[in-house]
């Protein structure tokens, strides 16, 4: 399927059929490779649905190419669900920003330089939507470069913090190293590229600390109950790197959760279904971020 990111020097995508709320248009697989190589790198897989006639329309844009690398931005299943059947076909390796997701290979380490198809790619760790997220600048991409953001940064809206895998503490500082490529074009994972990561991320991080005053607000006019909720945090049992399942036992952590809804149907009052669950872990992210003030 044609991806709304245009081909570049180095790169080219095609769109996998998964479009919702969450995904845009769907996800963008990225070949990369510079134009007389041979073989190519291949950033996110895509999902599980639909997984063959993707992969036949992936090979397709590589031609000739082998696939000499896989490369996961992160774990979500809309970037990993079709990684087993990309590796069995190509026989590629896979690295992600964990063992979990790399097979055959180590796993990406923050500000890894890894050189394959002709094109040297940097792996900058850039947590926060999770902990595992990854961004794949290409330096030599036209004048100023560019960067595969994955989820960390999309090509229309903002992006969720999957709380409390996910931190906004972790998220804000990602924004920061990602600033700093300066005009580097944005490749997203969703939606189309965008032309500077330096001003697309300074937006994003101007709207986190908007939110962030807009929560601030709130909490002045909770009761004495639910501020004491905020300091304590969202509770015993998260592990770093956690998913924060399964703890529904933990009543600080119920209650955290239940005061993070009302919040969200505040300051979302649009959204529903699905969205409406991201937008509450993300506005638990915002709360976690908080409790340090309160």
């Amino acid at each position: 399927m044609a991806s709304p990111v245009p081909d570049s020097h180095l790169t080219s995508a095609v769109l996998a059929d998964n479009p919702s709320g969450m995904t845009l248009e769907g996800t963008n697989t990225y070949l990369i490779g510079a134009p007389d190589a041979d073989s190519v790198v291949l950033v996110d897989p895509g999902p599980g649905a639909g997984s063959a006639d993707h992969l036949e329309a992936v090979l397709a844009a590589a031609g000739d190419r082998r696939v000499e690398l896989i490369l996961v931005s992160h774990h979500h299943e809309d970037h990993t669900g079709a990684v087993g059947l990309f590796a069995q076909s190509t026989g590629a390796p896979v690295r992600g920003g964990s063992p979990a997701w790399s097979r055959g290979a180590a796993p990406l380490a923050h500000g890894e330089r890894i050189p394959a198809a002709g094109v040297v790619i940097t792996a900058w760790h850039t947590p926060g939507h999770t902990s595992d997220s990854y961004s794949f600048a290409l330096p030599d991409d036209g004048a100023a470069g560019s960067v595969l953001t994955g989820d960390t940064v999309l090509g229309r809206g903002t992006t969720m913090i999957d709380h409390p895998d996910g931190t906004l503490a972790d998220y804000l500082r990602s924004l920061e190293l990602l600033i700093a490529l300066g005009d580097a074009t944005v490749l997203p994972a969703h939606g189309p590229a965008l032309a500077s990561i330096a001003d697309v991320g300074a937006q994003y991080r101007d709207h986190r600390h908007a939110r962030l005053d807009q929560v601030r607000e709130l909490l002045g006019q909770l009761d004495a109950a639910d501020r004491d909720t905020v300091r304590r945090g969202p509770g015993a049992g998260l592990a770093p790197g956690s998913s924060g399942r399964g703890v529904g036992d933990d009543p600080q952590r119920t209650a955290f959760d239940a005061l993070a809804g009302r919040l969200a149907a505040t300051v979302y009052p649009e959204v529903t279904g699905t969205v409406r669950s991201v937008a509450t872990m993300t506005m638990a992210a915002h709360l976690t971020y908080l409790s340090r003030e309160a």
